[in-house]
């Protein structure tokens, strides 16, 4: 029998990310985290949709970590759709970006956003930010069952 703790089957989670050395530091501080992660990426904003708008209700994402500028539909526009999507609106999305603009602050969180994290600007920082994610969402945070409205 699976320890309550330690799920067997790995935890989904998008990135939506066009930086490529991003992409890479989150691969990496996921993979050094204590529970098995499933680290989709989309490359853009329309992949992004893409891939929320196919995938199986089992293989929808448990968290969603969104860059805000992004090549084709940006940020704002993933998260209005997740939002506003009956199979995603409980899903969890962070807006993980370089601006600490508030305006952006206050109008990603009027959309919805669940968190706003500027992203730290060393890896260190990067791991360390993403553990926290990691241990808040999945450890301390209680989700819904993943594709149900």
């Amino acid at each position: 029998m699976a320890d309550a703790e330690t799920p067997t089957d790995p935890i989904e989670v998008l990135l939506v990310e066009d930086n490529p050395g991003d992409v890479r530091l989150a691969q990496e501080a996921f993979d050094a985290v204590d529970r098995p992660i499933q680290l989709t990426v989309a490359t853009d904003g329309t992949e992004a949709l893409d891939h929320l708008r196919t995938a199986a209700p089992e293989h929808l994402p448990a968290l969603v970590l969104l860059d805000l500028n992004l090549p084709g539909a940006d940020g704002r526009t993933v998260l209005r759709e997740c939002k506003s999507r009956p199979t995603l609106r409980h899903t969890p999305v962070v807006v993980f970006t370089s601006s600490e603009e508030p305006e952006d602050v206050r109008g990603l969180y009027d959309a919805h956003a669940n968190a706003y994290v500027p992203k730290p600007r060393d890896a260190d920082g990067y791991f360390d930010t993403v553990q926290r994610l990691d241990a808040f969402w999945f450890s301390t945070a209680l989700l819904p069952e993943v594709g149900r409205s």
